[in-house]
């Protein structure tokens, strides 16, 4: 992959070198050696699965400190939609825009208010896509979806809605407008996102399909909640601030960006592996009639995210009882016009695909490593028990063409090894020198079996 730095980083000193999470990742960018968990950036895509199912706590997400804010004279925060569902007892969205503007912000933009502009913009588009492509279109705003497929469906990027996600258009309108209405330059305006993951955070210094950043700084649901929950329990008289509605808000679980489209024919799956499963549908052509695809890797959608700290149904009932008792639609005069052109919109490359797994950058020397990772795994026993290190036996046999790995790290082989050593100091034992043995032929049977 391109983008080489990650929110996602280990912690050594509390890894105990299990192998719980080589075997839940699903870009296979878990190793573990000389006691400790390495991660391989080229392939590791910030889902945050080995964040939640390690039991150290070695895994964690790197986001920016609040001191960050400091840098700037006017703030935006821009929190999405998942974070309405963490606080208990709350219905009235503008109790938390309120708390944002009392814990030290200028403004709020919501990210809600944003997705709902995408919604309309996709449904727009989607008509034309249709037309040039038999299979369905892919939704984008998940970037680990999208990393996913450049590292394991390259030939379905193609597939993939080729647009800035809704935190990204946020950012861009929120900016515009700090401007107009504060007179400061850009540079003195810091927009700042509250993310719940940590492929979101990553995704914002190294934006899929842009050269360009618009966000300021990335705080995690986790670490603003904290600050956050005291201020929220005191406010009474919220301010007036949200201008989302509830199509917006329901982008936080998944099947909400199909239905905040009035899509009919779409599919919505959720969770890394269901992901995995509707991709490989895809890639074998088996959905062909389905017009839009919205894929999730977090349980529940954004509501599952690793950085929140509500559970993700608890959450997802909370969003839904907050749209019900909002407008049908609000307006969107936070969103400028111009913010919503195909020049802001759509993507200006396209990510690499690819190369991670790419046994060697000449053809004929890759042919070769594979056709020796072939005869290695034939003599692996298959099982892909993690014991090695690697995820699968298939992972080992890799590591071993490429240099990263000995066959008796396998424990299978380094229990024929060693029983075949022992079979050679047995036989070696009964063996007597020629002054004590004069039988020839049974001193050359011990050196043949010995060979």
């Amino acid at each position: 992959m391109e983008n080489l730095t990650h929110s996602v980083t280990l912690d050594t000193d509390k890894c105990k070198g299990c192998i719980n999470c080589i075997k839940r990742c699903p870009t296979g960018a878990i190793r573990v050696r000389d006691g400790k968990a390495t991660i391989m950036s080229d392939r590791c895509i910030d889902c945050g699965e080995c964040i939640r199912l390690c039991p150290n706590y070695a895994k964690k997400a790197i986001s920016d400190s609040i001191t960050v804010m400091e840098n700037y004279k006017y703030k935006v925060a821009l929190p999405a939609p998942t974070l309405f569902g963490q606080f208990r007892s709350i219905r009235d969205v503008n109790i938390i825009l309120t708390a944002l503007v009392d814990m030290g912000f200028d403004d709020v933009f919501e990210v809600s208010l944003a997705a709902q502009s995408i919604s309309d913009y996709t449904k727009q588009i989607l008509p034309k896509l249709r037309e040039q492509l038999q299979s369905p279109i892919i939704s984008s705003a998940c970037p680990v979806i999208v990393k996913l497929i450049c590292i394991r469906y390259p030939s379905l990027l193609e597939n993939v809605l080729k647009i800035a996600t809704p935190v990204e258009l946020a950012a861009i309108a929120a900016k515009q407008k700090a401007e107009k209405e504060t007179g400061l330059k850009p540079n003195e305006i810091g927009v700042f996102m509250i993310s719940p993951c940590p492929a979101k955070i990553t995704a914002s210094k190294h934006r899929i399909g842009f050269d360009n950043v618009v966000i300021d700084g990335v705080f995690s649901i986790t670490d603003l909640y904290k600050k956050l929950f005291p201020i929220v329990e005191k406010i009474k008289s919220p301010l007036n601030l949200s201008k989302a509605g509830p199509r917006g808000l329901e982008w936080a679980f998944s099947g909400g960006e199909g239905k905040a489209m009035g899509e009919s024919l779409f599919i919505s799956a959720y969770g890394i592996d269901n992901v995995i499963r509707v991709l490989d549908e895809i890639d074998n052509d088996k959905l062909e009639t389905v017009q839009f695809v919205e894929l999730n890797a977090c349980p529940g959608g954004c509501v599952g995210g690793c950085l929140t700290v509500e559970n993700p149904f608890v959450a997802r009932a909370r969003i839904q009882r907050m749209g019900q008792l909002m407008d049908k639609e609000k307006n969107l005069s936070g969103v400028n016009e111009p913010c919503l052109s195909p020049d802001i919109l759509s993507w200006k490359k396209e990510p690499k695909t690819g190369p991670a797994f790419r046994l060697d950058p000449n053809r004929a020397v890759a042919m070769k490593k594979l056709a020796e990772m072939e005869e290695i795994l034939v003599a692996l026993p298959g099982i892909d028990c993690g014991s090695c290190g690697a995820p699968s036996c298939d992972a080992h046999a890799e590591d071993m063409v490429l240099g990263k790995a000995v066959d008796i790290d396998c424990v299978f082989k380094l229990r024929e090894r060693m029983g075949a050593l022992f079979s050679e100091i047995t036989k070696l034992h009964d063996y007597l020198p020629p002054p004590l043995t004069p039988n020839l032929t049974e001193r050359a049977d011990i050196n043949h079996d010995g060979q």
